[in-house]
Order: C-alpha cells, then structure tokens, then sequence
C-alpha cells in the first residue's frame, strides 16, 4: 500500500496517509485521521476531491463518459433489460437469470404497489395545485409510519422487503400526487399491467375503463412510449454520490427510519440544480420563443459577463459525451420517426439549439455537450407528460439507487454519523 506525505510548512512536520487503491479511478488518500494526527482539516466546499463512503453500486468516468451499475456499462443494461430487471440488479446485485425469474420479481412489485387507505386520505390535506414533490416527500414520510417494523432491518429478507415495497409503491404515490393537485379521482393499479404500463394507467386513465386516457383525447399507450419511460427510468436509477443520494446517505447515518432518509433525498433533487434540471430545459425553450432567437441565446450563453446560462449542456462530473444523453438522442429519433415528439414549435427550436451547440467551438471546447436533462424533457414532452412531473418521474428512477445506497451504508459496520468540519470565520 503506498502512502502520501503531508508536510506542514509552517512547522516543518510531516506526516504520512496511505493511499487507498480503487477498483476503477484515481487512488484515494485516506484522510480520517487527518484531524487526530495533524491536527487540521481539509476544506473542500462541494466536496468534489472528498470520498465520503466506499461503494459497489454505480462508477463515473466523466473523461471517459462512462458509467457503470454494478460493474456494467450503462448501454449495455438499457439495451437488454427493463428497468424492473435493473431495480433487482441495484438492490440485491443479480440481474434475473431468465425471463421467468424477470417476471416474479416485475409481479411481486405489481402486487406491493397498492398504497394503504389511511395513506391515500392523506393527500386530502394538500392544497389544489400542491407542487408533486413537496405531496410526494410528506407521503414518503407517511410511509414511515406504516411501515414502522423497517426501522430496524437485521437480514438481507429485512433489506429487500424495505427496498421492494417502496420501489413497489412509487409509480402510484407519484400518479395519486399529481391527480390529487388536478381534482382528479385516483386510480387504482392493475396488476395485469407492468411497472411502467401501469404508471401511464394510473396517471391518465378514468375511472371504469380499461385503456382509455383523457391527457390529450382518448388514447392507447404505445409500446415504444412505454420503451422510451422505461429507458429514462434506467437511465437514472443510480449515478454516484450526487447530492440527493449523499443527503440519503447522510441522513440514514443518523438511524433515521430508511423511508425519512429517502423522503430527504426527494427534497434534494427536487431542486433545479439538481432533479429540477430538465423542467427548467423546457421553460428555457419557451424563454426562447422561437427558432430566430436561439443565436442570441447562444451568445449569450457564452458572455461571461452574462448570467444566462443554457440548461441542458453541460455537467459537474462529464467532461465528454454523458452516455446516457447518447441512449436518449438516440430513443428521441427513434420517437421522432413513429410521430411522438413536443409540438412542432417547440421541438424546431430544442433542435437548432442542439445543433448550434454542437457546431460551436466554444461548447465543444469546453466540454459543454447535451446532457441527459436536455433530452429527457424532451421525450417526457413528447409522451405528454406534464412539466410538473418530471422530477417526480426523476424519483421513480433513482428510487432503486437510493436503496442500494441505503442498504449499502447500512450494512457497513464502520459508518459513522456524518459529521463535516467548518472553516469557522465568524467572530
């Protein structure tokens, strides 16, 4: 094992850390006892050189565009398994070894996805027009109390039924949300449909009929519509130690209930920094109006001196191409092809952004490609979902991420509550 030396320049001491080797990526210095030995703290604000835990669950080479679930590339899982194949994968690390083995697990969640009658008289308390997010952290926490005995998890039965139940239970929780803050009477989950089928029932379907959908006149869902919810679903189910999964983590350090922890790390994606992204992609896309204006937007973009930023380019860890924008650009004309796309107006405009971007020296330059944002509130327009659900759409996604995460940190004898330094200046 190799070690790093710190040298104090002020009082000529030195002393030595040793270096962690990673599987994947640059080496770590193993810095916990920095403070006991040196006597000083690293300042990192944002954490971008600090490793907070160790983990098996996701990797990102940002250089590289790469991302990884449990060892994998993310294109090849997108391409060969369903996003119920992938919540398997995440919590319990096995991928379904048939199409049997597919199905009981996709049905077990088919079954646990009917929520509690006490729990839907909850959402009478909201308020009409109630943002899907803020309803969807307080029924999570709801859940906490219902679901009490996953407090205290002691084998693996405990750690699955935890994770199942409320990857189970998401979809409905997420169309009750949005149908609440609309008037609209719920409805219930038809167990002979699958994980992402009957989202798209439960969101749009009317009470007493099978099939029919009242979002934009009386319509079937697609097998390619349900394909393309499925592959944003996957796409987002883990992606390291991000914000929201970090705020789960260090909120589960504390022995909270998993399901508190998980309704904390809602409220921080909620936001547009963070899962809030891509609705912001498409209210930039009205801001700029029409297809004549997108070269004023662009330079803009590229002023300094300007706060405009262009939404949807761009991202904290990828340097290159994120892999899962590629899967989408890809899905997005594969949906252009059959006729499913935003209206006209709109999608002109979200394509001359797209290529100016990516002609521009500038962009390129710096790395600034289209991200997974920019086109998943593209194709989420185009299967006619409202704006307002995206980010609860988010959540369905990385739910299974957040239970991996979760068990992970639970299982590990040496996690400690997390407890950050502070470079104190006050007086």
């Amino acid at each position: 094992m190799g070690t790093v030396t710190l040298i104090n320049n002020e009082t000529g001491q030195s002393f030595d850390f040793d270096l962690i080797d990673c599987t994947r990526g640059p080496k770590a210095v193993n810095f916990s006892k920095l403070f006991e030995n040196a006597g000083i703290f690293s300042y990192d604000p944002g954490y971008g050189s600090t490793a907070g835990c160790e983990s098996t669950i996701s990797y990102i080479d940002g250089k590289k565009g790469e991302l990884l679930y449990r060892g994998i590339p993310i294109e090849q899982l997108v391409e060969k398994y369903k996003f119920t194949d992938i919540c398997q994968f995440l919590i319990s690390d096995s991928l379904p070894k048939n199409d049997e083995e597919s199905k009981k697990f996709d049905l077990e969640l088919r079954h646990r996805s009917f929520l509690h009658e006490k729990l839907k008289r909850v959402f009478d308390v909201f308020p009409d027009n109630a943002h899907s997010m803020a309803t969807l952290s307080a029924i999570v926490s709801v859940l906490a109390t219902l679901y009490a005995n996953h407090k205290d998890m002691d084998d693996e039965d405990d750690y699955q039924t935890m994770a199942r139940r409320i990857i189970a239970k998401t979809p409905t929780m997420v169309a009750f949300c949005y149908r609440n803050s609309v008037g609209a009477p719920f409805i219930e989950p038809d167990v002979s449909k699958s994980y992402v089928e009957n989202f798209f029932y439960m969101l749009r379907g009317y009470p007493h009929s099978r099939w029919k959908y009242g979002l934009d006149g009386e319509q079937e869902i697609t097998p390619l519509e349900i394909e393309a919810l499925d592959k944003i679903l996957t796409l987002h189910a883990d992606h390291g130690q991000n914000a929201s999964t970090t705020t789960v983590r260090n909120v589960a350090s504390t022995g909270v209930h998993p399901y508190a922890a998980i309704s904390s790390g809602i409220n921080a994606l909620w936001g547009p920094a963070h899962g809030g992204a891509n609705e912001k992609v498409l209210a930039q896309l009205h801001e700029i109006g029409d297809v004549k204006n997108v070269d004023k937007f662009i330079e803009r973009a590229k002023d300094k001196n300007d706060s405009f930023r262009l939404m949807g380019f761009g991202h904290r860890v990828y340097k290159s191409y994120d892999p899962r924008a590629k899967t989408l650009k890809k899905l997005k004309d594969e949906l252009d092809k059959k006729g499913i796309r935003m209206d006209a107006h709109l999608s002109e405009i979200a394509q001359k952004v797209e290529e100016v971007a990516l002609s521009d020296s500038y962009f390129l330059e710096r790395g600034l490609y289209p991200n997974v944002d920019f086109y998943s509130g593209i194709i989420l327009t185009a299967l006619k979902i409202p704006r307002e659900l995206f980010t609860p759409i988010f959540v369905m996604g990385r739910m299974p991420g957040w239970c991996a995460q979760l068990i992970e940190h639970d299982k590990n004898p040496y996690a400690r509550i997390t407890r950050p330094r502070q470079v104190y200046l006050g007086k």
